[in-house]
């Protein structure tokens, strides 16, 4: 477990790690519940000096992922929105979105898992939401997210470094890993279910 949970944090915990990372967590294609915000702890208590930097490598990577998610809304339409939702949560979406508008709706940002943002992006973009009202919230929302993180993670950097190698953090690790590689396989199986056409998607089921 622990040279497992080593390999990833030395993979992701690195600057390119953290901009691929924080890309991936805004898509619909990959899910692991808190781990952008595990590694850019991780990094920041790691690199003081490199602290001021991280939160704006993961605002990038996450712009560019949310930005490929936002596409994807506009290319299916809010007719296309009934593929990646059940009608119960599409529709709750649907009046969140209308109701607050880009603002509100980019600074649910705000919101930890496991709320689920990359579907209000997508919804975001299926439903003409202002483009640029839209991104610039979130960019000012995930830089005081990540921001706010990576203060803290140079604040309380020593003890931090102590828990980041012990043996129960390295498990936690591990499981968590093995969440996310459950949980991005289940989106992929959903996201290729919901490109399907119609009645290849009623002959399956």
């Amino acid at each position: 477990m622990r040279s497992f949970s080593r390999w990833f944090i030395a993979l992701f915990a690195t600057p390119i790690g953290i901009v691929v990372l924080a890309a991936a967590d805004s898509t619909l294609f990959f899910s692991m519940p808190f781990g952008i915000d595990a590694a850019i702890i991780v990094l920041a208590a790691r690199r003081h000096a490199l602290a001021w930097a991280v939160p704006l490598l993961a605002t990038a990577g996450s712009l560019a992922g949310a930005a490929l998610t936002f596409w994807m809304g506009i290319k299916i339409g809010e007719k296309g929105l009934d593929r990646y939702a059940p009608p119960r949560r599409l529709e709750y979406i649907r009046n969140r979105i209308r109701k607050n508008g880009a603002i509100l709706l980019a600074a649910c940002d705000l919101i930890p898992p496991p709320f689920p943002f990359t579907l209000f992006v997508l919804a975001a973009g299926a439903l003409e939401v202002k483009t640029s009202t839209f991104f610039i919230t979130l960019v000012l929302c995930r830089l005081l997210r990540f921001g706010a993180e990576a203060w803290l993670a140079v604040i309380y950097g020593r003890q931090l470094l102590v828990w980041l190698d012990t043996d129960l953090f390295h498990n936690i690790v591990a499981a968590t890993i093995l969440l996310a590689i459950a949980l991005t396989v289940l989106s992929m199986l959903r996201f290729i279910r919901a490109s399907r056409p119609p009645h290849r998607r009623r002959a399956s089921a």
